[in-house]
């Protein structure tokens, strides 16, 4: 925190004075009472020491004071707000790799539950698109501020066939390719990729690397999520064969990893579902907010004032006086 007038914060030293005074008034208080010759009538007269509450109005009323001596020296925070106009591209893996069920309760549903929950969790301001891929690429849904369309697209996904990771990252590019030339007062409207996959890539006109550049010249950074273990296997029949295999697939860590380096991004890694979740929503948070400093001097200048009048305002109730 920081502070416009810092010089104003002198004032927080009334605070121990006043403190201060209270302690000394308490203090004193047994002298004033021992003047009273009848103590039995004393005893009578006042039948019930408020004991504890008695010292919660002033407590109150220091607070308040304290208060509004930061709230003189104008106090500055920092504050995590959405960023305008951003957009954020989800691109999912939909081979066929991602049937695996080394993350319970398979590849695919995993990824559709965290991918709802970064839509559920998003600043309602913030643009979320969805392009799938696995022998070809798809835009699912172009960037926007509905969630329903995205809760639906991932509904819809299915898995199947090869990975073509490149064109996926291709085909979101394409998208946020306008987006991030969108200009205000000169600056590019802010645009991530989140990429998920659980494979090499195999198929598609565009290597995974070339479109990695490609984001990288546009500003875009790429976060990629490297989902399953190396245990991870399908069952399939191999191309001209009859019976079905066993067929590990691992998730390719090192060209993920490279992506996110070419671009500015950050790769991750889930071998289960809960940290793909976790993982999805500390992206969300990542990349959909930024970091801006704000007066506050209003929140302490009303905390002050409700400090004030609950003192005051329980001071009335049990004493029928203001501290």
């Amino acid at each position: 925190m920081s502070f416009e007038w810092p010089v104003a914060l002198v004032a927080l030293l009334i605070v121990p004075v006043v403190a201060g005074a209270y302690v000394l008034v308490q203090r004193t208080r047994p002298r004033y009472a021992a003047r009273f010759t009848n103590l039995d009538l004393l005893a009578n007269v006042v039948r019930e020491t408020p004991q504890w509450r008695r010292h919660v109005p002033p407590a109150l009323f220091c607070l308040a004071l304290a208060a509004l001596a930061v709230a003189l020296a104008r106090p500055h925070a920092t504050v995590a707000v959405p960023r305008e106009r951003a957009a954020i591209m989800l691109v999912t893996d939909v081979s066929g790799s991602m049937t695996a069920e080394d993350v319970p309760p398979d590849r695919l549903s995993a990824a559709q539950s965290a991918g709802l929950r970064l839509a559920e969790t998003l600043p309602e301001e913030v643009r979320l698109g969805l392009v799938s891929f696995s022998e070809v690429a798809a835009v699912q849904v172009p960037p926007t501020t509905q969630r329903e369309p995205i809760a639906a697209a991932l509904a819809g996904l299915e898995a199947e066939g090869g990975t073509a990771m490149g064109d996926g990252l291709a085909g979101a590019l394409d998208v946020l390719d306008g987006v991030a030339r969108g200009r205000q007062e000169g600056e590019p409207a802010p645009a991530a990729i989140v990429l998920l996959s659980d494979g090499e890539n195999t198929l598609g006109l565009t290597q995974p690397l070339e479109a990695a550049r490609r984001a990288a010249e546009l500003g875009i950074p790429v976060y990629t999520v490297a989902l399953g273990t190396d245990e991870g296997a399908i069952r399939q029949i191999p191309p001209g064969g009859i019976l079905p295999q066993t067929v590990p697939v691992p998730p390719d860590r090192e060209t993920l990893a490279q992506i996110a380096e070419v671009t500015g991004g950050r790769a991750f890694q889930a071998l289960d579902a809960d940290r793909l979740t976790e993982i999805y929503e500390r992206l969300g948070s990542r990349i959909a907010t930024e970091r801006v400093e704000r007066e506050v001097t209003a929140g302490f200048a009303a905390g002050g004032i409700v400090l004030l009048l609950g003192g005051g305002g329980l001071s009335l109730l049990w004493f029928g006086r203001l501290p």
